[in-house]
């Protein structure tokens, strides 16, 4: 039976996160600190806009705004879409937010995973968790062993699902140790809501490893314990 992160972390405590709302609040004080978060902001509220319109809604030249324009830009957080001519025959630019703009701003998904989890064992039993997890554990391992099925050794094995893992949104990287082991790290988790609310999914992401590689895997950083991310040592079996 899968445990709640409460039972296997006994420091963990669900209700000791910071409310919802306070996190919003202070992640908005927090956006409206720089101009280019203010012009985020300014396109999130009032819809897609003219750099000169940018400019004087933030009170700053229209150089100023569109060298900020043009920052945000090259980290793809918005893009210009043209909408006719001026007076004088230039190209009207309308900035939008792109996909990767709108999720700079408060998103309360992963408290709403959290909550939904605990409430799914409080209200089900923690047999209907044990099921949601083995069935994902099931399509994951499905998943990986036809991606790593031609990656050959060991060695390759690692660098294939270091790989897939940057896809998912891990931000994973891997080296071989001078031991002849390899370490895989995963500098982020994108579902760690879920599973600081349950401890299974950590110990199911283990298991798949072991499973998908044929080999020994050791966590020996552990997000969810502190560490900064989560890493693991492989060795042949």
């Amino acid at each position: 039976m899968f445990l709640l992160a409460k039972d296997y972390f006994p420091s963990y405590k669900l209700e000791n996160y910071m409310p919802l709302s306070l996190k919003q609040d202070i992640a908005w004080k927090n956006m409206r600190q720089s101009p280019a978060n203010r012009i985020l902001i300014l396109i999130k509220t009032d819809g897609p806009q003219l750099g000169s319109a940018i400019g004087d809604a933030l009170g700053i030249s229209g150089e100023a705004a569109r060298q900020q324009l043009a920052k945000l830009a090259e980290q793809g957080l918005v893009e210009p879409v043209t909408v006719g001519t001026t007076g004088r025959g230039r190209p009207r630019q309308l900035w939008h937010l792109t996909a990767a703009g709108n999720r700079q701003f408060p998103d309360g998904h992963a408290e709403l995973t959290a909550n939904l989890l605990v409430t799914l064992t409080e209200q089900l039993g923690p047999a209907a968790l044990d099921t949601v997890i083995s069935a994902r554990e099931a399509e994951t391992l499905q998943r990986y062993r036809q991606e790593l099925e031609n990656a050959g050794d060991l060695a390759a094995r690692v660098e294939s699902l270091a790989a897939i893992r940057t896809r998912e949104g891990y931000m994973a990287d891997h080296w071989r140790e001078l031991d002849g082991s390899f370490m895989l790290v995963e500098n982020h988790c994108p579902i760690c809501a879920a599973a600081s609310a349950c401890a299974g999914f950590c110990r199911s992401e283990l298991e798949t490893f072991r499973t998908a590689l044929g080999a020994e895997v050791e966590r020996s950083e552990h997000i969810l314990l502190g560490a900064r991310r989560c890493a693991y040592r492989i060795t042949p079996r």
